[in-house]
This record gives C-alpha cells, sequence and structure tokens, in this order.
C-alpha cells in the first residue's frame, strides 16, 4: 500500500506465527490476536465465492465455500464483521449449527460453525451491511464520469472480514474462484484472472491460482474499460479518464522488466491498473494482478508513477513475502520503498530516487514529531486499537533507510543477492521481525547483529542516520529564496508555467515554505508568480493549502474546500485537517467535512472522526 502521512493510534501488539523458514533451522512460533480463528485446528486452503450486488440496497448476498486442513477440530471458526449469516451447509448439503461469538470493538465478530473431525468442506450463506467497513457504494456523482455508480473494496488490514466470513488474517493464504453477478452495464474485477471488457449478462468468473493473504482478495464494479500497455501490463479506468491513465502510466511494462532484473521473475502473470474514482483513500493497493490507484497520481507529467513502481515492488516484497500479523508491517513497506527507489533510479536516474527519498524523509520527520515515542520503532507494541490506526510513515521510511544502511554497510552487489535469495528463498510464506533477524546474520552479516537493537528496536532516530539529499531540491530552495526576496523588494511578479520544473520539486519547493518566518503576503507573491492556487496537480495542491491555511492566506480557503470535498486520499487530507485544527479553524473544518464526510471511505472517516471530534 501506498504509504500515508497521519498521526497513528496503534495497534494490538502481538508475536507473529509464520511457516517454517526455508533457510533456517530456527522456528519462531507466534499467534495473529487480530483473528478469532484457531488455526491450529482448522485452516482455509481454497475460498470459492457466488455474489452478487445490489446498488440500490448496497449489500452483496450470496454464498462463499470453504476448503479447509481439519486437524481434529469440531469447530471451524472465521471472522466476521456486520454479516448476517443465513445458514450453513456441509459438504453432504446437510445444515450444519453455527452461532455469532460476542462483539468485539475490534475484530468483529466469530463465527463459530460446527463440524466433525471429517469434514473439510463448508458453504456460509451470508449478506453483508450497508456499511460494511471494507466496501464503498459510490453513486454517479462520486465517480469521475457521472454516469453509472462504482462498488470498491478495501480490505487491508482486517476489512475483509466485513464483506467476506474469513480467516482474516495475513498469516493464511489461500486460493480462490469467484462468479460475481453485477448490472449489465457494469464490469466486475477482482484481485485474479481478469476480463477485459463487458460481457451481456453480467455475470463474471474468477480465478486466483496462487496463494494469498486474505486481506488482498479485492473486487471492483464499475463503468470501465481496459487499455493494454504490453502483453503483461495495462490500465483499466472510467472511459473520461482512460486514455490520460494509459500516457500517465506508459511505463508499466518497463517497470515490471526492470523490476525482474532486479530482484527475480514476476509471480503473477499479470499487472494491471484499475484507476480508482477520487474517493479511495488510498494511493495504491497492492492486489495481486489488479493494483487499486488514486486518479490523483495523474497529474500530466509522469512525475508521480513511482506510486506505480511502489505497488509493483509489493509483488515481491508483501503479496510473496508477508507479514504474519500487522505489528511487523515495517517487512511488508520498509522492503517496497527500497525496491520502489530501485526500480524508478533504474528507469529515472539517481537525482530523481534522490529526490523522492527527500520527499520521504520528510514525511517521516512529520511521523517522528507527531507520533508518541514509543511508537517510532520499526517493531511496536502497539495494543489495544485496530491496525488501521497504526500506519505512519516510520514502517514505510525508517525501514527504508535500514536497507539503505545495510546496502551502504555490505555493498549494492552483495545486499542485492541477499534480497534476491530473500524473496526465492520465502516465497508465499510470512515473515517476522524475528524471523527476518535471523535470516539476516546467517546469509548477510556473518552473525553481526550489534545494529539490530538500534535500527529496528530502539525508539526515536538511529545514530548513524545518513540523511538523504537532492541537489535538484538545492536548486529549488534557492529559488524560494530569490522569490521571496523579490517580493520584499516590490519586484513585479512574472508568471512562469508549473512545467517548467517536476511536481516532486514543486512539492520541496512549496514545503520549504517556513510559517514561522513567511507571511501570508509572501504566498500571494508567490501565488502571482506560479497561480499554486488553481492547480489541478493534487500534490501540489496539498502542499500550498496546508501553507495557506497556517498563514490564512483566505484567497485559496474556496479552492481548499473544493479540494478537500473531491478528494478521498487520506495522504492529502491529514495534513489539511490537520493544519485546520492547530490553526484554530476547526469551526470550518467542520463545515467541510459535514459536506465531504460522504465521500470518504470507512478508514478515513475513521481517522477524521476522531481527529476532528465529529459526531455523525
Amino acid at each position: 500500500m501506498q504509504k500515508l502521512v497521519y498521526i497513528t493510534l496503534g495497534t494490538l501488539f502481538v508475536m507473529i506465527g509464520c511457516n517454517k523458514q526455508a533457510s533456517s533451522s530456527t522456528v519462531l512460533e507466534a499467534k495473529d490476536n487480530q483473528t478469532f480463528a484457531d488455526l491450529d485446528k482448522a485452516l482455509i486452503k481454497h475460498l470459492s465465492l457466488d455474489i452478487e450486488t445490489d446498488f440500490e440496497k448496497n449489500i452483496i448476498t450470496g454464498s462463499a465455500q470453504y476448503t479447509f486442513e481439519n486437524n481434529s477440530a469440531k469447530e471451524l471458526i472465521l471472522d466476521t464483521e456486520k454479516l448476517t449469516i443465513d445458514s450453513v451447509l456441509l459438504a453432504n448439503g446437510k445444515k450444519t449449527p453455527f452461532k455469532l461469538g460476542e462483539k468485539d470493538s475490534i475484530k468483529g465478530q466469530a463465527l463459530i460453525i460446527n463440524v466433525s473431525p471429517k469434514d473439510t468442506i463448508v458453504k456460509v450463506f451470508y449478506k453483508t451491511s450497508p456499511n460494511a467497513n471494507a466496501l464503498q457504494w459510490l453513486t454517479p456523482a462520486q465517480t469521475h464520469d457521472k454516469k453509472h455508480p462504482f462498488l470498491l473494496s478495501q480490505g487491508q488490514a482486517i476489512l475483509t472480514r466485513s464483506w467476506i466470513p474469513i480467516q482474516d488474517t495475513p498469516s493464511v493464504r489461500i486460493t480462490y474462484d469467484a462468479k460475481v453477478k453485477v448490472p449489465k452495464d457494469l464490469l466486475a474485477l477482482m484481485s485474479a484472472i481478469n476480463p477485459k471488457e463487458k460481457n451481456a449478462d453480467g455475470i463474471y468468473t474468477f480465478k486466483m491460482p496462487q496463494a494469498i493473504a486474505p486481506y488482498l482478495i479485492a473486487l471492483a464494479v464499475g463503468d470501465v474499460n481496459y487499455q493494454p500497455i504490453d502483453n503483461r501490463t495495462g490500465v483499466y479506468a472510467e472511459p473520461g479518464l482512460l486514455k490520460a491513465a494509459a500516457w500517465e502510466f506508459a511505463e508499466m511494462g518497463n517497470m515490471v522488466t526492470t523490476a525482474e532484473k532486479l530482484y527475480g521473475k514476476y509471480p503473477w502473470g499479470q499487472f494491471d491498473v484499475l484507476v480508482l474514482p477520487p474517493s479511495f483513500p488510498f494511493g495504491g493497493m497492492e492486489n495481486p494482478r489488479l493494483t487499486f490507484a488514486t486518479p490523483t497520481a495523474i497529474v500530466g507529467d509522469r512525475s508521480m508513477t513511482n506510486l506505480i513502481a511502489h505497488e509493483l515492488a509489493h509483488s515481491w516484497s508483501g503479496n510473496l513475502v508477508t507479514n504474519s500479523t500487522w505489528d511487523d508491517f515495517w517487512v511488508n513497506e520498509g522492503f517496497t520503498v527500497y525496491f520502489e527507489r530501485r526500480i524508478m533510479e533504474e528507469l529515472e536516474g539517481k537525482d530523481y530516487a534522490d529526490m523522492i527519498s527527500v520527499i520521504g524523509f520528510q514525511d517521516l520527520e512529520t511521523s517522528m514529531r507527531n507520533l508518541p515515542e514509543k511508537y517510532t520503532s520499526l517493531k511496536v507494541d502497539m495494543k489495544g486499537s485496530n491496525p488501521d490506526d497504526a500506519f505512519s510513515d516510520v514502517p514505510y521510511d525508517k525501514g527504508y533507510l535500514f536497507l539503505k544502511m545495510l546496502e551502504s554497510k555490505y555493498g549494492r552487489e552483495k545486499f542485492d543477492k541477499f534480497l534476491n535469495n530473500y524473496f526465492s528463498s520465502h516465497a508465499f510464506q510470512t515473515m517476522t521481525t524475528e524471523k527476518f533477524v535471523e535470516y539476516l546474520k546467517k546469509n548477510l552479516t556473518d552473525g553481526d547483529d550489534s545494529f539490530v537493537q538500534e535500527w529496528i528496536y530502539n525508539t526515536g532516530w538511529p545514530k548513524d542516520l545518513n540523511k538523504p539529499t537532492s541537489k535538484l531540491f538545492d536548486a529549488a530552495e534557492a529559488q524560494l529564496e530569490q522569490d521571496i526576496e523579490n517580493g520584499r523588494n516590490n519586484v513585479k511578479a512574472i508568471k512562469v508555467a508549473i512545467s517548467t520544473k517536476s511536481t516532486n520539486e514543486w512539492v520541496h519547493f512549496i514545503r520549504q515554505i517556513d510559517v514561522k518566518k513567511n507571511t501570508k503576503e509572501d504566498l500571494a507573491y508567490l501565488d502571482a508568480i506560479y497561480d499554486f492556487t488553481n492547480s489541478k496537480n493534487p500534490e501540489i495542491e496539498c502542499a500550498w493549502f496546508e501553507k495557506t491555511i497556517l498563514l490564512n492566506y483566505e484567497k485559496a480557503n474556496p479552492n481548499t474546500k473544493e479540494f478537500l470535498v473531491n478528494v478521498g486520499r487520506r495522504k492529502f487530507l491529514e495534513p489539511l485537517y490537520l493544519a485546520l485544527k492547530e490553526s484554530h479553524q476547526l469551526d470550518f473544518a467542520k463545515e467541510i467535512y459535514k459536506e465531504a464526510r460522504p465521500n470518504y471511505h470507512f478508514v478515513a472517516r475513521q481517522t477524521f472522526d476522531a481527529m476532528l471530534n465529529y459526531q455523525p
């Protein structure tokens, strides 16, 4: 998942269960406490879905059949959240008793199904709630083309249980197939082998032949078309957005080839991207075979395509080798950020990679300032909260800096060989911090773990940190300094096109505006030159509006409100709502949020309800 920038609340701290490590005799046993399931007794191996979408009631109805390993189990226990369970059948077609356990505010409810020690198949008939946490039902007005409704799912971290009864833990891997019935004018897509065009009856079948974690089961239904990039990559988008999306992501095929040269063969067959409506709460979601992506990455200069590189990198780190539970989230994201930047360095050069490393470091600095100290380590103790509230830039960019330190310490050639072996020897397995450290000591550091405590388990900044730098950003800083001086010396403002610099350069330029030293008059002068207020580039808009809020540059307020109402990406929303709150504009923030909230996904609403103390 593309990284998020917002203040976190924490997750349950648990030791992590994992499969046996192929290259080490050390077996680190653990348990994921985010699931009700007793995996030692009954473990799902395959899921068959037969479902129908109802856009009038905003529900999914149908059945889920499970093939499971049975170790003398008398119960099969699944995770659910807001589901209605109608009945449960055994393989012989006979009903079997079931019950829902006591509701837990984080985990939902256990679905406890009676089975015999010989049973290996059960079928659950169910329907979702209109308020299912994973599902977002969008009206035509909330889409790009404004013509048809749209449905999308977001399973990470533990939301899949709200639209499928499932053992909802990344320590489980399953294959799946599905039959999905949708309105005839819409196309259904999943994280599976997908159709390329609509059919006449609105019934689509899917197969995911590789075993994946349940959070990666994804569904989208909408008026979308497909455009291939090459023989194994392509873009789905609404018709009015497809041409721009395909142009923006035209390097996807080269990205896959470049990634393979770095760390081995792409393991999932097809790599397609679905561009979602603007309410999608994340930059991207790495659903195998079908990455979900925000339309805010379409900025017109291909400068934000590292988002696609990030989701592609997840095909190895995250989808292939997966954190066993969400407490070791950095095992997914730190590796992915490192891999993403290696891909972009190969494709765009070191200057580009340096820029995105500096931007990432700036985001990390924000997280490190705002998070409670105990949450600034890679391996963290976050007891008692939902894992969806636990994401920050720490697992992403502190994880990246840790791996970058290893590359510097042992050399890129040796480190690349280490990573290649790591991915291949742990393919389709789960990984804990402790298991990774054991592998690291045996295969890279010759037993040296002197830096592990400092980098992984200690809070705060590591002592031997090398801060990223960028010569292109040095030039942007010099330009800002000159512009501010010109404005204060009453030099006439001359219009300059945004296209003179890349998006990353402009974001850095704006971020260097110091709200303690600069004034709203300085902003007015910069706006007269660059017209930032009317930019339609979401990255630039977010950076600019944060400064205009904090410096009370009221000219930008209407555009700020329009941006917050129409964009649902949480990376952009959080700094702006936080700036409104910190600048004592909470009433304005709530006025905007009341209008915008229906456009946001559950995970965004959950964050901002708490931040703004908003009672819906």
